[in-house]
């Protein structure tokens, strides 16, 4: 996920202002007291909300804290984000009795329903709690450098036995045993006493029908058609959910402006061509420097043309030289010629590649937008455009597959309506006048209804019982794995944050261990050091580390939060910081916001040449 823009209608003292932030770094600049913090909070509530808290809290919650400052009552904004390729703007209302949400996706153009799953997707799985522990980074502002130790000691200790691991114990046995008891209200315990009672009534019922004076062929003619009928049924609704099957896969073919699968792999190999001439003639582009070449040549040719017309104005200079003065003068007015026609060359190539690469971009992005909704030009966005023509392939070559499919069904149905006629005249001609068997027919029938029925009552509740036998293991089993999951996450900690380490301290230290008392290690080549040991920005470099490798772990894996640093890096000297802005822009790919009232962040990245955007307040 990341945020595109946003608009403050009414938070604190920001009133009816718009931020915008690029997909890489963003660094947010402003004064104490310019606003940092406010837009900063205005980012979580429009994720998570603000709730007004009640009683005493209620005077210094985030509520009142940001309330308008000018009390217009408008306290709301809206927030446009990118998750997984579609933009979704959030709309959100702060007031206590007026906190609406809504939430529309742009991409598809309908508002979605602000459901829990949606909301867990945009915020990539993170809770509230999760979202200030591990994305959201600040300064640790710790007065001594045993204050900070503990501080980071407390955190790693919250992540190693808190919710904030995936597993939630606590609420998933509560939910286990909610789902128990709504099981145990669906099993019907008279359905086998009444199966047996039935299943006797209809050995009974048989008996009688198949004695000698009730002896013909009337029910097995019936029972024939009936299964001739639901056979028939059942071919029927396979023929018509085969059709639904076929239009659909041909209206998404239509749809794409495909009619067969030759149509999509020619698209796809002339596309591929089309990308491959695009990036050559990008790459010339890039490694031709024709207009400067061009501009050398045509320099040189004004000074060659130049230099003939003041030799043939002032001939005085060339007396006593042994070449003649119409000879200077054809040589240099040839070879500024030559180098004139080579200039004129080079700015013809030159332009006539860029028209051809423009020419490219414009059909490839056409391309891309009407399959991808995209016109990203990229390796990412060729990758994505294969997939979608290899599941237009696939989708092609199930439709033939059920058009053959439909063909045999159509013979079977044939066949069988054939016979349900045939059985039909032989029901005709029987005759039947006794009305005693008609009804035990009747009542057999209804019998038979009944049991059906209740075997179906049986069957599920041998599912549901099944499923209760299977909570309850569930119960014991992840009560027994609880302990082990909470220990093995310090492990996961640990392994994470040493991948991270290396980069933020630029090599200084290439891993990290945090034993079960939770001290915190430094490794070295030649020993353990103890982050007690070690100076404050190193301990600020650690914590981060720890927050980065928690957030790489309870979030959902599909897709990631932007990082928030909110004066993370006060305790960093120009080193630390040149360091970590480096390692931050080459390692994680999502977006980076920081928020700052220094100006040597920009400085640093404009210095190293990072690209990034400045947003000031």
């Amino acid at each position: 996920m990341r945020i595109l823009n946003l608009h403050i209608s009414g938070f604190g003292k920001l009133q009816n202002q718009d931020f915008s932030f690029s997909p890489g770094l963003n660094v947010v600049y402003g004064h104490n007291e310019a606003g940092k913090s406010t837009l900063h909070t205005f980012i979580r509530g429009m994720l998570f909300g603000i709730e007004k808290q009640r009683g005493r809290a209620s005077k210094n919650d985030l509520y009142s804290k940001y309330e308008p400052w000018n009390a217009s009552g408008t306290y709301e904004g809206w927030m446009r984000v990118e998750s997984q390729g579609e933009i979704f703007r959030i709309e959100r209302r702060f007031v206590k009795k007026n906190q609406e949400l809504r939430i529309i996706n742009e991409t598809l153009g309908r508002e979605e329903e602000a459901s829990a799953a949606l909301l867990d997707r945009i915020r990539c799985g993170l809770t509230e709690t999760a979202y200030n522990n591990t994305i959201s980074i600040g300064q640790l502002k710790c007065a001594t450098d045993g204050g900070m130790v503990s501080e980071l000691r407390n955190y790693i200790a919250n992540l190693n036995t808190s919710g904030s691991i995936a597993l939630n114990i606590t609420k998933a046995s509560a939910y286990l045993k909610s789902q128990r008891r709504q099981l145990e209200a669906q099993l019907m315990p008279q359905a086998a006493l009444n199966y047996t009672t039935v299943l006797g009534e209809i050995r009974k019922l048989e008996q009688e029908i198949s004695s000698p004076e009730y002896e013909n062929q009337l029910s097995s003619c019936r029972d024939k058609k009936l299964q001739l009928k639901q056979h028939l049924e059942e071919k029927q609704k396979e023929k018509e959910n085969l059709i639904q099957k076929a239009a659909r896969g041909k209206q998404l073919l239509a749809g794409s402006q495909f009619s067969d699968r030759s149509s999509i792999s020619s698209c796809l190999d002339q596309t591929k061509e089309l990308f491959h001439n695009y990036e050559e003639t990008r790459s010339i582009c890039q490694k031709s420097p024709f207009k400067i070449r061009g501009l050398l040549l045509g320099i040189l040719a004004v000074l060659l043309l130049g230099g003939a017309g003041a030799l043939s104005a002032f001939p005085q200079f060339l007396q006593g030289s042994p070449v003649t003065l119409p000879v200077i003068l054809g040589g240099m007015g040839a070879a500024g010629f030559v180098c004139l026609m080579l200039a004129l060359f080079q700015a013809a190539k030159g332009r006539s590649l860029k028209k051809k690469m423009e020419r490219e971009s414009v059909r490839l992005k056409d391309i891309l937008k009407q399959h991808l909704g995209d016109c990203d030009l990229s390796s990412e966005a060729m990758d994505a455009f294969e997939k979608r023509m290899g599941e237009l392939i696939r989708l092609c070559d199930a439709v033939t597959q059920s058009e053959q499919t439909l063909l045999s069904l159509s013979e079977e149905i044939a066949a069988l309506q054939k016979e349900e006629d045939t059985c039909s005249d032989e029901l005709e001609k029987q005759q039947r006048t006794q009305w005693e068997l008609e009804k035990k027919l009747e009542h057999l029938a209804a019998c038979k209804t009944q049991a059906e029925a209740l075997k179906k009552t049986l069957t599920e509740n041998e599912r549901v019982q099944e499923e209760i036998d299977a909570i309850d293991l569930a119960q014991d089993t992840m009560t027994s794995l609880s302990t082990s999951i909470r220990d093995s996450f310090g492990l996961y900690l640990n392994k994470t944050a040493s991948q991270l380490i290396a980069g933020i301290t630029g090599g200084i230290y290439s891993s990290m261990s945090i034993d079960q008392n939770l001290n915190v290690f430094m490794n070295t080549p030649t020993r353990l050091v103890p982050i007690e040991q070690v100076s404050s920005g190193t301990m600020d470099q650690i914590y981060l580390a720890v927050r980065l490798a928690a957030a790489k772990l309870v979030q959902n894996g599909t897709d990631t939060m932007p990082l928030i640093f909110d004066d993370s890096f006060t305790l960093y000297d120009d080193d630390r910081l040149k360091t970590a802005l480096k390692w931050l822009a080459g390692a994680y790919q999502n977006q980076i916001i920081i928020f700052t009232c220094h100006q040597r962040e920009a400085q640093l990245l404009t210095a190293n040449q990072i690209p990034y955007q400045l947003v000031r307040i």
